[in-house]
């Protein structure tokens, strides 16, 4: 008797030379009678399913994004698949049948990306467009080298389209922080958001971009399309990775470029993440106030040292950097992720000390000492 996997493989097979409108669950259903013989309906569904899987979306864990909430979904072999919904990793009951349905869906949607993923490439990573308008950064690495067996690491990233009035109402920015920020975006201050994965950085700009003026022009460029400002004139440009030939990149210092010839009223960068901040830097110093951007920091005292490792990358040293910093940018604001959710933690302002060197001066704190915590006023 065939196993389930077997009766798989031989319908697929099948499939594979009928044209799209042939393939019906109907016409599915009959294969499936065919090959496996006496069945009942409820394994004909099993086996209905298990197809639709092998061929469509993210496979078996569909089922986990549907769930409210998710975030990521991360697969350690085919007896280890954990999910994120905002209260720390969650076990899922969902198993795979063997590590070569693991391997099999990690290698489609490498595919599906744009990537190879294979013993000579056995890691990848790329995003898929999902049909909701949300897309998902797919990370997949083969065993070996991954000891455990096949991992797949799933991102969502749904566009973030909240206002700050919304975010008021969730007091996850508090009014007198709101009216500071306001105030900020109205009188073209520049402005970093910071904080961890997953904090709310993005949610909280494309929020801000909101308060912008509706006569202005504003261009984001991102690594994904994330930010969906409530704000009527809007251009984003999203960079590209190399498709599998190593050839077609688009980065996020090309498209600043660009963007700068697209009469930009604000130029907004989705995240800062490597030599494009050199540039950033030198359009914020030329006459285009009032951009914005996110950076990974842990706190808002952090940002002078990160912004120095990545101004290295572009060739700027750190005595440069913190000059053109200080003129560029106003405002450092600062998210923070807990249990209980995602809040504003700080804003801080851009200074110079006696020693002619950059910090960054605490001007609002969240008067929770919880959420607060982790930052020092210099």
């Amino acid at each position: 008797m065939l196993s389930q996997r077997e009766i798989i493989e031989r319908i697929q097979q099948q499939l594979a030379s009928r044209t799209a409108s042939e393939v019906t669950p109907t016409f599915v259903a009959q294969l499936v009678r065919q090959e496996a013989g006496v069945i009942s309906d409820e394994a004909v569904l099993q086996v209905l399913r298990r197809i639709r899987n092998d061929s469509q979306g993210v496979g078996e864990l569909e089922q986990i994004l549907a769930v409210p909430g998710v975030t990521d979904v991360l697969v350690n072999g085919p007896d280890s698949v954990w999910f994120d919904r905002g209260q720390g990793v969650e076990r899922a009951r969902l198993t795979f049948d063997s590590e070569a349905s693991v391997r099999q869906l990690a290698t489609r949607l490498a595919v599906s990306c744009g990537r190879r993923l294979d013993d000579a490439q056995p890691f990848a990573d790329g995003r898929l467009l999902r049909d909701d308008g949300s897309s998902i950064r797919v990370h997949a690495m083969l065993s070996p080298p991954a000891e455990g067996g096949t991992c797949i690491s799933l991102r969502v990233l749904r566009q973030a389209s909240t206002s700050l009035a919304d975010l008021e109402k969730r007091a996850s920015v508090p009014a007198e922080a709101a009216q500071l920020l306001r105030a900020a975006v109205r009188d073209r201050q520049s402005f970093l958001v910071v904080g961890g994965t997953g904090s709310g950085k993005t949610t909280l700009l494309s929020a801000l971009l909101g308060e912008v003026s509706p006569e202005e022009r504003i261009i984001c460029i991102e690594d994904t399309a994330e930010l969906k400002p409530q704000h009527p004139h809007v251009l984003s440009l999203v960079a590209r990775t190399h498709n599998v030939e190593g050839a077609g990149a688009i980065s996020m210092g090309d498209l600043l470029k660009q963007a700068l010839r697209m009469r930009p009223d604000r130029i907004v960068l989705g995240e800062i993440r490597g030599a494009e901040v050199v540039d950033l830097l030198a359009a914020l110093n030329t006459g285009h106030d009032g951009g914005a951007g996110t950076i990974h920091a842990n706190s808002i005292h952090e940002v002078p040292a990160r912004m120095e490792a990545l101004a290295r990358l572009g060739g700027l040293d750190r005595d440069a950097l913190h000059a053109q910093l200080i003129a560029a940018v106003q405002l450092v604001v600062a998210m923070k992720r807990t249990p209980q959710g995602r809040f504003l933690a700080h804003i801080g302002r851009l200074v110079n000390t006696r020693a002619r060197e950059l910090a960054i001066e605490s001007i609002w704190s969240h008067p929770d000492p919880a959420l607060s915590a982790g930052g020092h006023d210099d």
